[in-house]
């Protein structure tokens, strides 16, 4: 399985770097254009993350080492970077791993929620949320 595209440390870098938040946000967008494109057969309900105000997809993919990966895509620049984030914090990791990650932590870290409306906010915890339960439900059908 290929690597995820996007180093997290290096965004955590890249953030401290970027003290104006123009720059950050241009960032941001720069992310959700590195992503891989997502495939069709994928826009299913399963990995839909209802909960967002955009039309965001997540898919947590298994290695057989019990190493997780991510696809995902959003109708919009600055979520489908934000879901660039979120991926590039839970790629490489184990389900337990991902079960004990606190993204909300490490949102907070970059400053994220302070510049994101109220409504993209609960779309990221759900994001995260999702991307736990699936992880926790592929799991548990290799169980």
């Amino acid at each position: 399985m290929d690597s995820f595209p996007i180093d997290y440390p290096r965004v955590v870098e890249a953030f401290e770097f970027l003290q104006d938040w123009d720059a950050r946000y241009h960032f941001i967008t720069e992310l959700g254009e590195k992503l891989p494109p997502y495939p069709d057969d994928e826009r299913v309900e399963l990995y839909l993350v209802p909960e967002c105000m955009s039309t965001v997809y997540i898919r947590a993919i298994r290695d057989g080492d019990g190493i997780f990966t991510f696809r995902g895509d959003c109708d919009t620049s600055t979520v489908k970077g934000v879901v660039a984030i979120l991926m590039a914090m839970f790629s490489g990791k184990s389900a337990n791993e991902i079960g004990g990650f606190d993204a909300d932590a490490e949102f907070e870290k970059l400053g994220l929620f302070e510049h994101l409306s109220p409504s993209r906010h609960v779309g990221v915890y759900a994001m995260v949320q999702r991307v736990k339960r699936q992880v926790a439900a592929v799991e548990e059908s290799r169980a």
